[in-house]
């Protein structure tokens, strides 16, 4: 089939090589345009453009598509059978969802319409979910509202984390949208009052909060990894928590509790496994330990 490929981030790296490995055509490829980053602010190329790339496949990189009758001309004059959407980043109007012959496929990284929105995967480990998924799913003009095409359900185990399920997931969408692309399924309608909405995640989100439940503690750290992670303060250094485990204690929310450095919570305590400080390698809590005291009574920030 002659296909656009439209996807950004690591997510969506799978989908695009399976597609290629499998002999469609990509007529072109849609991604991210290059932001400014490190220290120098050299715009660098997001993952799926580089890949484009080392394929050899034609790259656009529009910053919107909306209000663009240039990018919805070309695009539509490149006479597409499909167009897969992994993790683009940008909404598509009316023109372009239309333009192909069977419209644009979304690869969602979760069982729909449990989690629409921008970060399903980070969503259901916070909730405490057992199964996430991929759904395949025709896009209309709503956020994830579309006729559900396939899917594929995966359990969420006690110490996955979002890198975890962001490596499966991906793997489980490029099968899928395989299988999508050789078939005409006939899409199932979703149900709305089933649906929640996974916001976009940021910095700010990453400072744990010990009036919390332990056990929200634990899975936000899980869901937060490796980004945006799950830090504490202690003094004036930033403390990541890579991960941790439940404890059976009680005490002043955010109070250090033993030597072991268990941490009161709203509900029971939580105890780091897995430490780093800024611009350092993670470590144990052993090795924590070593080089910070952390007596009994010790305030967490």
């Amino acid at each position: 089939m002659r296909l656009a490929f439209m996807g950004s981030p690591d997510f969506s790296i799978a989908a695009l090589r399976a597609l290629v490995d499998a002999g469609h055509e990509i007529a072109s490829v849609y991604a991210q345009p290059p932001k400014p980053a490190g220290r120098g602010q050299k715009e660098r190329l997001c993952p799926v453009h580089r890949q484009a790339l080392d394929l050899g496949l034609p790259v656009r990189t529009p910053k919107r598509l909306r209000n663009n009758a240039e990018e919805q001309a070309h695009f539509s004059s490149l006479n597409l059978d499909a167009a897969v959407v992994a993790a683009y980043g940008l909404i598509l109007p009316e023109e372009i969802l239309s333009a192909p012959k069977r419209g644009c496929l979304n690869i969602h990284a979760s069982l729909l319409p449990r989690w629409r929105g921008a970060a399903p995967i980070q969503a259901a480990i916070l909730a405490g979910d057992s199964q996430t998924g991929i759904t395949i799913m025709q896009m209309d003009a709503g956020l994830d509202t579309g006729a559900m095409l396939l899917k594929q359900a995966t359990p969420i185990g006690s110490k996955d984390t979002a890198a975890d399920l962001h490596d499966r997931l991906a793997a489980i969408g490029a099968r899928l949208i395989l299988e999508a692309l050789d078939t005409q399924a006939a899409g199932t309608k979703q149900d709305d009052s089933l649906s929640t909405y996974a916001p976009k995640l940021s910095r700010e989100d990453a400072r744990l909060n010990f009036t919390k439940p332990a056990v929200e503690l634990e899975r936000q750290i899980r869901a937060y990894h490796p980004w945006p992670g799950s830090l504490l303060l202690l003094g004036d250094a930033v403390i990541k928590i890579l991960a941790a485990e439940i404890v059976i204690a009680e005490g002043t929310p955010g109070a250090v509790l033993d030597d072991q450095f268990t941490i009161a919570c709203g509900e029971h305590a939580l105890r780091p496994t897995r430490l780093q400080r800024a611009g350092k390698s993670a470590m144990s809590r052993a090795e924590f330990l070593r080089g910070y005291a952390m007596p009994p009574d010790t305030k967490i920030a």
